[in-house]
């Protein structure tokens, strides 16, 4: 079902018994108010900077015209909506810094700002005349022939009164028939105001639209946004990983050598052996939480990058797993991070699913592409539907626009390689 528009209403035979045509005669009125005031604001605002362009307080003044069609064409945004209820979205994006100068440094280059200010002075100089002239002769005509019996009779003595001062009504019975032609004519105007309406707002929309910039702005700064959350959760995870590590971790250290030095001192049994398991569940304990901290955040990743944490990850694999990195230095955190925790869920997947004997990891950059691929020798057969860790993996990396690949047939070999876009931004410590 299409947005209900005035040009629909058109359209329809019972347009003017409905709202459409008292909108249509508010939207072009509502026109003629704020083109006076847009043209006294600029004509002000032109006068006035372009006298004192020479003193410093004329630049600002200047700068103000520049950026009066923003507000402006908000405004015109808003007021659309009265006879078109298609929103029509602002193309500007949100500024990357704070205050006034960061928003209008971003302002300035928005082609959307120089088409809203040509906008704002054809709308001022040219438009809402037009719209008045329109209104107004509707007004004027239906008006006049209206108050025809009301005219004669404030006339006093009902003997003439003119009609649209074109010619004299000179009795009651021709200032009704003014008047009834004035009440056929009425519904009938209605028709070509509503046309008028209907053409200003296909003019609107495609001054203030701004196509392919608007939708543009939009996605970059979706992509900065989503980046962010990206930053957000990383710092979130290394801050679980720190207190894990810093807390309860020495804690644990802490109880089990107090456990030890309690079994020393123990009299004998059966306190001993109760010592003892309690010692042995601390040590467990503390194994697995150094391995949670290990899967939250490696330090080796932090430390020494991408190839180190690969490795030690490999080292830990229960199939025997070669690596072969070529990187001229470290990546960006996020896509170090995300790319390790994908090669993890790989070889995971070798281990447990492939019936792997080897398998391999081999990175390289290529024009500024991440390219990581795991190989094995398994029977193959692997899909990213089978389960929620490759579906992970692939939207983890999609967050940094990057894709993830894989072959499997059955029989093997399955090949799972990630490009990631990313730079270069330092060398190993």
């Amino acid at each position: 079902m299409h947005p209900p528009t005035v040009w629909r209403a058109l359209q329809s035979p019972r347009y003017v018994l409905s709202s459409w045509p008292w909108r249509a005669a508010l939207y072009l009125l509502s026109s003629v108010a704020v083109g006076v005031t847009a043209f006294t604001w600029l004509l002000l605002l032109a006068v006035a900077g372009s006298l004192l362009a020479v003193a410093l307080i004329g630049i600002p003044l200047l700068l103000m015209l520049a950026l009066s069609g923003i507000p402006l064409a908000a405004l015109e945004r808003r007021r659309l909506l009265l006879i078109d209820s298609t929103v029509l979205v602002s193309p500007h994006r949100e500024p990357e810094g704070t205050g006034p100068t960061a928003w209008a440094r971003i302002r300035f280059k928005e082609q959307s700002t120089w088409r809203e200010l040509g906008y704002g002075v054809l709308f001022a100089c040219v438009l809402w005349p037009l719209e008045g002239l329109a209104v107004g002769t509707v007004i004027t005509v239906c008006g006049g022939l209206l108050s025809t019996p009301f005219v004669m009779f404030m006339a006093g003595g009902g003997e003439e009164a003119r009609v649209l001062k074109i010619w004299m009504a000179d009795s009651y019975p021709e200032a009704f028939g003014a008047a009834f032609a004035g009440a056929v004519l009425l519904p009938l105007l209605a028709y070509p105001l509503g046309a008028v309406a209907a053409g200003r707002a296909v003019l609107t929309r495609q001054l203030l639209y701004c196509g392919d910039a608007g939708l543009d702005s939009r996605i970059q700064e979706l992509g900065r946004s989503r980046m962010r959350l990206v930053d957000a959760f990383e710092a979130e995870r290394r801050r679980i990983e720190r207190d894990l590590h810093d807390g309860a971790q020495q804690r644990l250290v802490a109880l089990s050598m107090t456990l030890g030095l309690a079994r020393l001192e123990s009299p004998g049994e059966p306190l001993n052996s109760l010592l003892a398991k309690a010692h042995d569940e601390a040590g467990t304990a503390l194994v697995e939480i150094r391995e949670l901290i290990r899967g939250i955040h490696p330090q080796v990743l932090t430390d020494r990058g991408l190839q180190a944490a690969v490795e030690d990850a490999a080292d830990r694999s229960a199939v025997p797993v070669e690596v072969d990195f070529d990187l001229p230095g470290r990546l960006h955190e996020s896509v170090e991070t995300a790319v390790y925790f994908a090669v993890c869920e790989a070889l995971a997947n070798v281990a447990k699913h492939s019936g792997a004997t080897r398998a391999g990891v081999r990175g390289t950059l290529e024009s500024g592409t991440l390219v990581v691929e795991v190989v094995d020798d398994g029977v193959g057969g692997a899909d990213t539907a089978g389960g929620t860790g490759l579906q992970g993996v692939a939207d983890r990396i999609s967050v940094l626009d990057g894709h993830l690949l894989m072959s499997s047939p059955p029989g093997g070999p399955t090949i799972f390689r990630l490009r990631v876009p990313c730079t270069s931004v330092g060398s190993p410590a």
